[in-house]
């Protein structure tokens, strides 16, 4: 029986080791860190304590560490073990940090920090894609206003569309690293978007913003599309803030 206990417990490092199992303590950390469970500084928990408590395999819990670690939250040393890094080293554009700030109750500055970035970026990316769009990618934008009206952004599938549309006016501007923004871009569209109709139904239609952006956009008219863009992203953060009461 001992030897056979022994096996038993030879097995769960080996089912711990997972690339889901790894992703779910990350979610679980990183979720944790970004709500101010832990704050900067504070250290976590070891190594063996914490994979005995969630009965994991201490290398799933070390791979989690290494997620976390990539994405600027937190910092390992030998011997003096795992803190968390200042806010400022955190990779906040990393859409998985940005999911484990909507986890919980994100704080209205993190929330305007996303829309200050957004108002930054989106009117100039709308206003080069007004100048640089070719049929194809006024083709991927209007397939994404479409499946918007048809699903609604109260559904993953619109809230996808959205994000399809957002990437595909950044993907038009031709400009490398503007593209490189589109998963960031969208992932805070996508969570501002579920976040503000968690608790009720979205306080207006924002699909016409959207399409006055495509319109200008088709139309080649960048002053037209900057300005439809900056008004959609000043109406989504008003929008937000109303549904945080």
């Amino acid at each position: 029986m001992q030897d056979e206990a022994q096996d038993n417990e030879g097995e769960k490092p080996k089912r711990g080791t997972g690339r889901r199992l790894h992703g779910a303590i990350a979610h679980k950390l990183g979720s944790a860190i970004v709500s101010g469970e832990y704050a900067p500084g504070d250290k976590l928990e070891a190594e063996v304590t914490f994979s005995e408590a969630l009965n994991v395999s201490r290398s799933a819990y070390r791979e989690a560490v290494q997620v976390l670690a990539a994405k600027g939250l937190v910092e390992s040393r030998t011997k003096a073990g795992t803190r968390v890094l200042p806010r400022s080293r955190w990779n906040l554009l990393d859409p998985d940090v940005l999911a484990w700030a909507f986890t919980g109750e994100p704080d209205i500055e993190f929330i305007r920090n996303l829309f200050e970035l957004r108002a930054i970026v989106e009117p100039a990316a709308a206003r080069l894609a007004a100048e640089r769009r070719t049929k194809d990618d006024l083709k991927v934008m209007k397939t994404a206003l479409a499946e918007m009206r048809q699903k609604t952004l109260a559904t993953d599938a619109g809230r996808s569309a959205d994000r399809d549309f957002h990437n595909a006016i950044l993907q038009a501007t031709g400009n490398d690293a503007l593209i490189v923004l589109s998963a960031s871009i969208g992932a805070a569209v996508s969570w501002t978007t579920q976040f503000k109709q968690r608790s009720r139904t979205l306080p207006r239609n924002p699909i016409p913003d959207h399409v006055r952006v495509y319109d200008a956009i088709a139309a080649g008219d960048g002053d037209a599309a900057s300005e439809a863009m900056r008004l959609l992203v000043d109406l989504a953060l008003e929008d937000t803030r109303s549904s945080m009461g």
